[in-house]
């Protein structure tokens, strides 16, 4: 097999990572719905919808801003196509959870909302990160050049880590443990989410050392800055790591 993996239609050389995408985002919604109807949920119907239009719009602006931070230059160019083209999951991911966060003060919802996304989640990325691995390097989720047993051509006849092979071996080992964790101990609401954020965040953070990053504050990526907001942010968890459980 030789990646990347593309496809035709209408005589247009369509790259598989558009319709993992695509897959991702139809399969992590369908589950979510799937999921609250078999869960009770203690936030009304009215107020996730408003919790799902924020963590959207928060999605989309943090995962474009991260992404052409990756790349300075795009920002510097007021180029705005890339910018828009330009996006990555950390990105989505912080900057969702900012939206979920403004959007909860403006509605006065106190109760925690991220729970039940956990698991839609990971699901998406993972269907999204087979994509990734499909694309290759005309994909900008590759690895650096390696001489690992795992190191494999991505389509530029150089050896690399498979980083979205990586990651997605990562998501199914979380996936495993949170649904374990979720049937062993009772967890506080909210719990589940930080629980996720921290692990997925802290394994993007390493997992950036090994990639062909080009931007660098202090010795680290933009990427890796923002996993280091999020570990602020959730300060808490680690000091007091019994307080997740009830």
């Amino acid at each position: 097999m030789e990646i990347p993996i593309t496809f035709e239609l209408f005589d247009r050389e369509i790259s598989l990572h558009i319709f993992f995408e695509t897959l991702a985002f139809f399969s992590a919604f369908r589950y979510y719905v799937w999921l609250r109807k078999r869960t009770k949920d203690p936030i009304s119907t009215d107020n996730r919808l408003w919790i799902i239009l924020g963590a959207t719009i928060g999605a989309f602006v943090g995962s474009r801003l991260l992404g052409a931070l990756e790349s300075p230059s795009v920002l510097l160019d007021m180029n705005w196509l890339r910018v828009y083209q330009s996006k990555t999951i950390i990105g989505g991911l912080f900057g969702g959870l900012m939206g979920v966060e403004l959007i909860k003060k403006a509605v006065k919802e106190r109760e925690s909302s991220g729970d039940l996304f956990v698991f839609p989640i990971i699901i998406g990325i993972a269907i999204g990160r087979v994509g990734c691995w499909l694309t290759g390097t005309l994909e900008p989720t590759y690895g650096s050049k390696t001489s690992f047993f795992m190191g494999m051509d991505l389509g530029d006849g150089i050896q690399r880590h498979p980083t979205a092979l990586y990651e997605l071996f990562f998501l199914i080992i979380l996936f495993t443990l949170l649904r374990k964790l979720t049937k062993q101990f009772a967890f506080k609401n909210g719990s589940l989410f930080q629980l996720f954020m921290i692990s997925y965040f802290g394994f993007r953070f390493f997992m950036e050392f090994i990639k062909p990053n080009t931007f660098f504050i202090a010795g680290l990526s933009s990427i890796q800055w923002c996993c280091i907001l999020c570990f602020v942010y959730y300060y808490k968890v680690f000091l007091y790591p019994k307080s997740l459980v009830l």
